[in-house]
């Protein structure tokens, strides 16, 4: 999982990134990238680390131009601690190309083979996205008879891209002194959205501007409309000056968008395939409110707890489903980042202490209901339990408003390997023994995607982690091994 942002512009860009990826924090942190295209000369500037820490004034002040792109990083793959795997990755042919990447590409050996052997490219890095920016370009080159693109080529590279690549992938790409370019793969498994706005009130300019992001809330709070998704398998390309081309390129495109945005990656404030996540996160927590109520004795709760932020609207709605009193007994350090997404166990368990504390009045002698968004290794959960416990909890039922995580995930976010998920090969029971809790529950697949899709015209969700089956189809057990093999989270 990572944040990506692209703008199209009549004015220097620079700030407009700055400000999309400031809102787009939640989605990566490990490091951040932003870069401009003036007049068809690039400017970069890529650093370790969160946004507002990473870039200087001196630093903006060099990323001149009105056609820009971001991303933050929460690394799938390759190192989390490789400055040099900082996105955006650059190809100096055909034009010059800068991309950025959110996702995951599942046939990354083949690739690597058939650059070398065939394509005759150098990769010096074990990141997916370098693979994606070198097919990219080499598709490109294939198209190109003179000096000029035409949109038609750009489509016409970014068809011949989705039947080489396998896996998730929503991309930008800046193509210097071409445009914009923005694309999604067929099955629309990563988010990635257009919006809009017009020029005219700067004097004499009569043109819109563009944006793309993974996220609506981007578009939003920066004056965009938000005109629509970018469709599985579609591409967008933006001429420098805001003329919009858009085809579909894949030849049977299929949107399954990942049920983990709505679950915990995504903002509240997001609307993704035309479903607000706040909203679907109410939902999630109404039909959690009756999974709880069939196996849990109302007498057993006293107080429900969320733990904050994702959690929150599932806890709301399940206490008033339930009728039970709902408390915020968890208090969130908001300077530490989110633990899920910190690279490595030890990290994320001395991360869990820094950010909640717990509020003993609020705890002490009752039975209290704790909410989260999802379990997946165990380890924010089992501190949580430990924390509820130490400031005076009689029981403590924990209850998660996904499905437990017992396979995993190859689409873009950091589950690689069975064995860090607490729920693989093992009995609700004995993840609640795990965890400390006194009683556990986790809300039903069924429901789950129910609770997702309802009143949507969405018929379809990525639920690999949750059911073990792979929209792709081409993820077989052999490669499930090689990435847990070769993969750490």
């Amino acid at each position: 999982m990572c944040g990506i942002v692209g703008v199209s512009a009549a004015q220097p860009v620079n700030q407009l990134v700055y400000d999309a990826l400031l809102l787009l924090q939640h989605r990566g942190q490990d490091s951040t990238g932003i870069a401009t295209d003036e007049n068809g000369s690039f400017h970069m500037v890529k650093v370790k680390g969160q946004v507002r820490e990473a870039y200087r004034t001196r630093d903006m002040r060099t990323l001149l131009g009105s056609t820009g792109l971001g991303h933050v990083r929460y690394a799938t793959r390759g190192s989390a601690a490789s400055e040099q795997e900082a996105q955006p990755f650059y190809v100096n042919a055909p034009y010059g190309i800068l991309l950025v990447h959110n996702g995951n590409l599942t046939n990354v050996r083949e690739l690597q083979q058939d650059l070398f052997h065939v394509d005759r490219r150098h990769l010096n890095s074990d990141s997916d996205t370098e693979l994606l920016v070198n097919v990219l370009a080499n598709e490109l080159q294939s198209q190109l008879s003179g000096l000029e693109l035409d949109p038609a080529q750009v489509f016409t590279a970014v068809s011949r891209v989705h039947e080489r690549v396998e896996g998730s992938y929503a991309a930008i790409a800046l193509i210097a002194g071409r445009g914009l370019l923005a694309f999604r793969d067929p099955f629309g498994i990563r988010p990635l959205t257009l919006g809009r706005r017009s020029a005219d009130h700067l004097p004499g300019v009569q043109r819109d501007e563009w944006m793309v992001s993974s996220e609506s809330l981007v578009l939003e709070s920066n004056g965009y409309e938000v005109v629509r998704d970018v469709l599985p398998g579609e591409a967008v390309f933006i001429t420098p000056d805001g003329e919009l081309h858009m085809q579909q390129c894949a030849k049977d495109p299929r949107l399954v968008p990942c049920s983990f945005e709505y679950v915990y990656l995504a903002r509240p404030d997001s609307t993704m395939s035309g479903i607000s996540v706040y909203d679907a996160r109410l939902r999630l927590g109404d039909r959690l409110a009756d999974t709880v109520a069939r196996h849990t004795p109302m007498g057993d709760i006293d107080v429900v707890m969320p733990i904050p932020d994702s959690a929150r609207p599932s806890a709301m709605q399940l206490a008033q489903r339930l009728g039970v009193t709902y408390r915020e007994g968890f208090y969130k350090n908001r300077y530490v980042g989110r633990t899920f997404i910190m690279p490595g166990q030890a990290v994320r368990k001395k991360s869990v202490r820094q950010k909640l504390n717990a509020l003993g009045t609020e705890f002490k002698g009752k039975n209290i209901l704790i909410v989260d968004d999802s379990i997946v290794r165990g380890t924010t959960s089992r501190e949580i339990v430990d924390m509820a416990r130490a400031a005076g909890a009689n029981k403590v039922t924990f209850a998660s408003a996904a499905p437990p995580v017992r396979y995993p995930h190859v689409y873009g976010i950091n589950m690689p390997t069975r064995r860090e998920l607490i729920a693989a090969g093992r009995r609700i029971p004995e993840v609640a023994r795990e965890l400390g809790a006194d009683h556990l529950i986790y809300q039903e697949v069924d429901d789950m995607r129910d609770a997702i899709l309802e009143g949507s015209a969405l018929t379809e969700l990525e639920m690999s982690c949750f059911t073990g089956e792979y929209v792709t189809g081409t993820v077989t057990d052999e490669y499930l091994q090689w990435v847990e093999a070769n993969q750490f989270s």
